[in-house]
């Protein structure tokens, strides 16, 4: 099924963008009375009939919607370092996005390789994702946010999830706590959701640095805000394989067991 995306949704029409226009009537060759599907990047999945063939600015009526489309039964929010290859950042959205998150927020660390960030092209990988991945939802794409914001925003908001760290710095894990084994750790999010009885989906949020790792100073403000040690296991991990390996074990102890 060829998905089309678009948040422009308004009157019982859909407008597609000049892109999505070009590759619903130029590509596919889509005629007016021809019926398609759109994601508006809310969770629906709308079923229209094409009015306007025009390969710039294509408008679709809506016949029906289904919501909760492609969604998966938890709350993920990834908080991770992008890497110096801005490529390989990419690949872990990519990656997260086909497979289930809600969120995610690239961190400016002490240790940081990668200064800037370009959101917009960011956005693009993650919608394109979430088309081939058939989801209705789009997840939330931040901009680069510095380490000590988003600890204000945690403490601030009051996460209602479970919350890791990831980190190489084995003089703080040994003198400060004892690690937590990610299949454990996706254990206790998943048990937290049984326990909600329906009233809210488990949720977690995992911190991934960069491969300089987190300073001393952040590991010990993400324990003071509540966050728990997490260990990904004997090897040593890239930053993207550590953030997608998170993904991976929450959407197949979640989705697939």
């Amino acid at each position: 099924m060829e998905v089309f995306y678009s948040n422009d949704i308004r009157d019982g029409r859909i407008r597609l963008s000049p892109e999505e226009s070009a590759h619903c009537v130029k590509v596919l060759r889509h005629r007016v009375g021809d019926e398609v599907y759109v994601s508006g990047g809310d969770g629906n999945l709308y079923r229209c009939c094409l009015e306007e063939a025009d390969s710039r600015a294509a408008v679709a009526r809506v016949l029906s919607v289904e919501g909760g489309f492609g969604t998966h039964p938890y709350r993920l929010w990834m908080a991770v370092a992008p890497t110096k290859n801005i490529d390989r950042f990419e690949w872990f959205t990519e990656k997260a996005t086909e497979m289930g998150v809600d969120r995610i927020t690239p961190l400016l660390c002490a240790h940081s390789e990668r200064k800037v960030y370009n959101q917009e092209r960011g956005q693009r990988v993650i919608v394109a994702a979430a088309k081939q991945s058939l989801k209705g939802a789009v997840p939330q794409l931040d901009g680069l946010t510095p380490f000590r914001a988003l600890m204000e925003e945690v403490r601030s908001a009051g996460f209602s999830g479970k919350k890791f760290i990831a980190y190489c710095d084995n003089d703080i894990a040994a003198g400060l706590n004892t690690r937590v084994p990610l299949k454990e750790a996706v254990g206790v999010v998943k048990a937290g959701g049984e326990e909600a009885a329906g009233e809210a989906l488990p949720g977690a949020l995992f911190l991934i640095g960069p491969e300089g790792d987190f300073s001393s100073e952040e590991i010990a403000e993400a324990l003071e805000a509540g966050f728990e040690p997490l260990s990904l296991g004997p090897s040593r991990l890239r930053t993207e394989t550590a953030a997608t390996l998170c993904v991976s074990a929450v959407y197949i102890a979640l989705c697939c067991i």
